[in-house]
């Protein structure tokens, strides 16, 4: 026997079907401290997909998760491209999951790949301002021991 969905139709006692969550781009703005033009931004990059009525966006569930997913990925310094194909995957079915996962831990792999150069690169880096400075020390000394 099949159920049907909570907002399918009316319950038997007669109230309206449950309404889907909805949201504003004011509310999803204030829900992810960003401003609305960050949001249309997504939108226009295609990582966004808001209903229209008129001019007026409606935001729904999936819309709010995509959202969250994005900003993760930007801090985590993932490019729009690499964001919108792991969304896209997670969208594809039937297998979406699965290769949405294995594709997330090929970035990851090559986030964590790149962050470890940089961290190498900035240890080198400070091992050449350490000697830079100990040069500029001992300099500093010596002329002030003339000057004395």
């Amino acid at each position: 026997m099949m159920i049907p969905s909570p907002d399918a139709h009316a319950s038997v006692n007669g109230s309206l079907p449950r309404q889907r969550r909805t949201y504003s781009i004011g509310e999803l703005a204030r829900m992810f401290e960003v401003t609305p033009r960050t949001i249309r931004f997504y939108e226009q990059e295609g990582l966004l997909a808001p209903e229209r009525r008129g001019q007026t966006r409606i935001y729904h569930e999936k819309d709010r998760v995509r959202l969250k997913l994005t900003l993760r990925g930007k801090r985590l310094g993932f490019s729009l491209a690499e964001i919108r194909e792991v969304i896209e995957m997670y969208d594809a079915m039937p297998d979406g999951n699965a290769r949405q996962l294995k594709r997330l831990l090929e970035i990851l792999a090559d986030k964590r790949a790149n962050m470890e150069r940089q961290l190498e690169d900035i240890r080198l880096m400070q091992r050449e301002l350490d000697d830079v400075e100990s040069r500029a020390r001992e300099v500093l000394d010596r002329l002030a021991r003339q000057d004395a």
